[in-house]
């Protein structure tokens, strides 16, 4: 393939200059527009795929698919935050109308089972634009020194770090190779327990295999284990899962200590990354309010921070003030989200719970609400908050123990 060629998604080579041509549901869908008749359905949902296999950039061994998802942060958030600049009320109706449809959008990907990137590039991208205007509109006043420019960085570069490793394997369970499923016939009836979830606690032998060098019998259990002690059965990945595992059905594999999927980082939170996904939320916490209080030092000469953010005189006395004005109160509206869903961890883990454990509670009505209803303790791992906050500090630090037969 050259550059500018491609095998779509029907298995035929095509080129990116024929992109508006040939689209037999393109032209279906223009000719009953015209002749007023109705659409059939699904003709919406073949158009927009014919239109997400299309979108792609030239590249040396062929031109390369674009994400549809990507790409409204990045066009749409400058045009946004511009035109919230030209006066006090537009900036008041964008500003309160964007998080409603970022929520919207959560809850229509949410409920279609749907992975997406436009969380994650609204995040990075807003991360670069922000630090763009910091850059452009604030520092050339004269009001922030370098150190402080310094320090603003160092944040940014952190907090990219620790989410870039909050991105890695979040402790996936190994998925059983081979024809042959997990067998768990010949156990007793009272040994499986059906639930809504899908899921089984079983009490038995299986077996499976791992895939890369992984453990093999992870899902094994003796045969001599106490009758007392269950583990869950997955049926759609055909294994047995250690406690505190779950089934995510976004990423359709199951994790070790899940503890949820976060449309942030287009990955779940379990064993493995939870340290890092914490790190990665206290970095961006103190990097942004660092950067809103600079910026509202500047611009609002006088006031402090907080009252600053609610009364800036000279705020629009022009562009460049309006501007990085709108772009603070956008931080501080992305920052309250964060910190509250960096409050809700913190009280997790002092509890020694996970977000998946304390809505089974809800569900099951077996947990105890606390703090006004912001922490569920199920009270099945707590163990007091510093043995919780060690146990927390411990992840991920002790590989999955393998059997006897395994190591021989």
């Amino acid at each position: 393939l050259c550059c500018c060629e491609y095998v779509d998604r029907r298995g035929r080579r095509n080129h990116l200059v024929a992109c508006c041509c040939d689209c037999e549901e393109l032209d279906d869908g223009c000719d009953r527009w015209l002749t007023c008749k109705s659409l059939p359905p699904g003709a919406l949902e073949r158009i927009a795929d014919t239109v997400a296999d299309r979108l792609r950039v030239p590249w040396f061994s062929g031109a390369v698919k674009i994400n549809v998802s990507l790409v409204p942060p990045l066009v749409l958030l400058p045009v946004f935050l511009h035109v919230a600049s030209l006066h006090f009320l537009l900036g008041l109706i964008i500003l309160t109308s964007l998080p409603v449809v970022v929520l919207w959008y959560y809850y229509l990907t949410h409920r279609r089972k749907e992975r997406t990137l436009f969380f994650l590039s609204l995040g990075l991208f807003s991360l670069g634009y922000m630090y763009y205007v910091f850059l452009r509109e604030v520092v050339p006043r004269g009001h922030v020194e370098y150190s402080q420019v310094v320090a603003l960085t160092c944040g940014l570069i952190l907090m990219l770090a620790a989410l870039s490793r909050a991105k890695k394997d979040p402790g996936y369970l190994p998925i059983p190779v081979g024809n042959e499923k997990p067998s768990h016939q010949g156990l007793p009836s009272k040994s499986v327990r059906g639930s809504s979830s899908g899921l089984h606690g079983v009490s038995g032998a299986g077996s499976s295999r791992a895939v890369n060098g992984e453990a093999k019998g992870y899902c094994r259990m003796s045969a001599e284990q106490p009758e007392g002690v269950k583990k869950d059965w997955c049926t759609k990945c055909q294994l047995v899962r250690p406690a505190r595992a779950g089934h995510c059905r976004l990423c359709g594999r199951c994790v070790r200590r899940l503890d949820h999927h976060c449309v942030w980082i287009n990955s779940c939170v379990g064993e493995q990354n939870h340290q890092a996904f914490i790190l990665a939320l206290s970095f961006f916490m103190l990097t942004s309010v660092y950067g809103i209080t600079l910026t509202l030092h500047t611009i609002c000469r006088g006031q402090t921070p907080f009252v600053a953010l609610l009364y800036c005189p000279g705020a629009y006395s022009d562009y460049s003030s309006a501007l990085s004005f709108t772009c603070v109160w956008y931080c501080a509206i992305v920052t309250a989200g964060m910190g509250y869903i960096l409050l809700i961890q913190l009280l997790n883990i002092s509890y020694n719970v996970t977000e998946r454990e304390a809505r089974l509670a809800l569900r099951d009505n077996t947990g105890r609400r606390l703090l006004g209803g912001l922490v569920i303790d199920t009270g099945q791992y707590n163990r007091g908050l510093l043995c919780n906050w060690g146990h927390f500090l411990s992840l991920g630090s002790s590989p999955p123990q393998r059997s006897a037969e395994d190591i021989v």
